[in-house]
């Protein structure tokens, strides 16, 4: 049976995680079993922080309607389910965008939000 070098493939393999680990600092980016360490951490913590963008940007734009709602005299959760009742369908994204640059715009929509009992 012919010997197998694996010389190309091993050389690949390791110029692939040496590339992804470029811009680590030390030998993080240079050495290849501390750079392999690095990058399996670096794809756990983006793949999870992918995920927690999604929550936090939820808990932004909750605290952003909140704010602009207590200048009408309500609450965050009140004014959520009167705009439910009233049939208003706008998410949170737009609520919060309204309210941080278009205050005439929100503030209808609390006032329409208000009548509804």
């Amino acid at each position: 049976m012919a010997r197998v070098k694996r010389g190309n493939v091993a050389r690949k393999r390791r110029k692939k995680i040496l590339k992804l680990a470029k811009g680590f600092r030390g030998s993080h980016s240079t050495l290849f079993r501390t750079a392999n360490q690095q990058v399996m951490k670096a794809l756990r913590s983006a793949y999870r922080d992918r995920k927690k963008r999604k929550r936090d940007f939820r808990r932004l734009w909750i605290v952003r309607i909140n704010a602009a709602v207590h200048k009408h005299g309500m609450s965050y959760s009140k004014f959520m389910g009167k705009l439910r009742k009233a049939d208003i369908q706008l998410n949170r994204k737009m609520l919060a965008q309204m309210a941080a640059l278009d205050q005439a715009g929100f503030s209808k929509i609390a006032e329409l939000a208000s009548r509804v009992q």
